[in-house]
């Protein structure tokens, strides 16, 4: 279904991703994370919806449809390595620092810190090419909200 989106992606040189094409990716990228611990919530996936709503200025029937097509894009996503790092080529760099940020969020919104869900943040924020003070700031503002 998204082989010639993630073909695009994941090529030598990614163009810059037009705005529906990165909310796609990047919420797989979400979804991703959450799913990292083998207990894919009903707290993150609704953390995810809030996400891209207030994001993205979605209606909730719109967020919904957008984590769908992101979790079959996930599934279909190679390793996460190549995902990210497309990602990063192909996303500016702030909304990749909200992008940990709202990872976070996400991984913190069952109540629980994770062992895997916190190696893959740690992989992903360094592969999207975060710095990791701003990793850091962003996982103590998740914490706090």
């Amino acid at each position: 279904m998204f082989g010639d989106f993630l073909k695009r992606l994941t090529q030598p040189e990614p163009q810059t991703l037009i705005e529906t094409d990165a909310r796609l990716a990047l919420c797989a990228l979400l979804i991703r994370i959450a799913r990292s611990d083998g207990d894919y919530a009903i707290s993150e996936i609704n953390r995810i919806d809030r996400i891209t709503v207030a994001r993205y200025g979605l209606s909730p029937f719109e967020a919904t449809k957008l984590r769908s097509e992101a979790e079959i894009l996930e599934s279909e996503a190679p390793d996460t390595v190549r995902f990210t790092r497309a990602i990063k080529n192909a996303v500016p760099y702030d909304d990749r620092r909200a992008v940990v940020e709202a990872a976070w969020s996400v991984a913190l919104s069952d109540g629980q810190r994770a062992d895997e869900e916190d190696a893959l943040l740690r992989l992903v924020a360094s592969l999207l090419g975060v710095r990791d003070v701003d990793s850091a700031l962003a996982r103590q503002k998740a914490a706090q909200a």
